[in-house]
């Protein structure tokens, strides 16, 4: 497994999921669906195998790789699901996952034949719709099996079978697949004797980025890799917008004034104004503070801005509380790309409603847990 295998977006890993339930041959599907201690990732997190042995994404640092090769080739012969349990926590032990990894934790990871019962997942995400995947771990009950598998649907409150009719018979988890269906989180629940895993897919994340400088690029590829669908935005003919930004997922020529009519902006939508060009920003920043996207970066000194705000419409305070100016983290670097990063990160910490800070000034553990819970 090369190193750019390995370290692809989970929108790049989703996407190889959609391609290969058409390939030929089969391949095998590892989920982390639980963790005990500490580890690398969190339930949720993905790998694809392919019969090759060739993996795209991860669930560890890279300890589990050749264990995981070996498991897919067992899943692959017999055509059962399997939950194995990885314990990185016993130096013990002779195996690999026993040699002081550094994880301190125990992860179970479910390894399936990807097939078709799974192609609804792939088309919700497609779609930019949440989704939460709700697949059986164990069942002390008849009619339920390892590996069945259903979809909770938020917008439309319905629990449905892989092929599109009511799951009919099976637990509800309305409750917990909504809250981690919106959240992209995922945990274990038991219903009615049923081990459910509940993998919540949620759409990814809109970054626009207004502006077709060459600093846009830096900015463009870094959203790209931190899962975010990019959209690049220009207002000047002349430029092949595309061609410039192969990063991003969607690329619109407009003018400042249709920026409402052209975009959808809502409350998943972060925007980066960096035109340079000081008419166009401020028609662009109006628009979007009126708008319910909770993140909107403007590039350029507070100066700049106060300028701005002379000539804006009535805002109050709360009004500007989307607003982020200058732009950006304060991680010291001038570079065009250290610049970007300051500016995703920022992005990033806006979209997962987090405060900046070094993580060894956080207490408890640097993951969020979910607690699902149990009904």
């Amino acid at each position: 497994m090369s190193e750019s295998n390995w370290s692809v977006p989970e929108t790049e890993v989703v996407q190889r999921i959609a391609d290969r339930l058409d390939a030929e041959g089969t391949d095998v599907l590892a989920t982390i669906v639980d963790v005990e201690g500490n580890a690398y990732r969190r339930p949720g997190a993905k790998m694809l195998l392919d019969a090759g042995g060739t993996g795209v994404g991860s669930i560890t640092a890279g300890c589990l790789e050749h264990e995981l090769r070996s498991a897919a080739d067992r899943i692959r012969e017999s055509g059962r699901p399997e939950l194995v349990t990885y314990d990185l926590m016993d130096d013990d032990e002779e195996d690999v996952w026993g040699l002081g990894v550094g994880c301190n934790g125990v992860i179970d990871v479910l390894l399936e034949p990807l097939d078709a019962t799974y192609r609804p997942a792939v088309d919700a995400f497609a779609d930019g719709r949440d989704v939460a995947v709700v697949t059986v771990l164990d069942a002390d009950r008849d009619g339920f099996q390892r590996g069945d598998r259903a979809y909770y649907y938020p917008d439309t409150d319905r629990l449905e079978r892989p092929d599109g009719s009511p799951a009919e018979g099976w637990p509800s988890v309305a409750d917990p697949a909504a809250d981690l269906a919106e959240r992209g989180r995922s945990g274990t629940v038991t219903v009615a004797d049923v081990e459910l895993f509940v993998d919540g897919l949620a759409a990814p994340s809109e970054l626009v980025v207004f502006g077709t400088g060459h600093d846009v690029g830096p900015v463009t590829e870094l959203a790209a890799k931190n899962d975010f669908r990019v959209t690049v935005v220009g207002f000047r003919g002349g430029v092949d917008i595309a061609e410039r930004f192969p990063a991003a997922d969607r690329t619109v020529t407009t003018s400042p004034g249709q920026v409402g009519e052209e975009l959808a902006l809502d409350d998943r939508t972060h925007a980066v104004v960096m035109t340079h060009n000081f008419v166009d920003d401020r028609l662009t920043v109006e628009t979007l503070l009126a708008s319910d996207a909770p993140y909107v970066g403007l590039m350029g000194p507070n100066e700049r801005f106060e300028e701005m705000l002379d000539e804006f419409g009535e805002f109050d305070e709360s009004d500007l509380a989307s607003l982020y100016t200058p732009i950006g983290l304060d991680l010291g670097g001038g570079s065009p790309y250290q610049i970007a990063h300051s500016i995703v990160a920022e992005v990033l910490a806006v979209a997962n409603d987090r405060s900046p800070r070094h993580l060894r000034e956080r207490e408890g553990h640097i993951h969020e847990r979910v607690d699902v819970g149990e009904e």
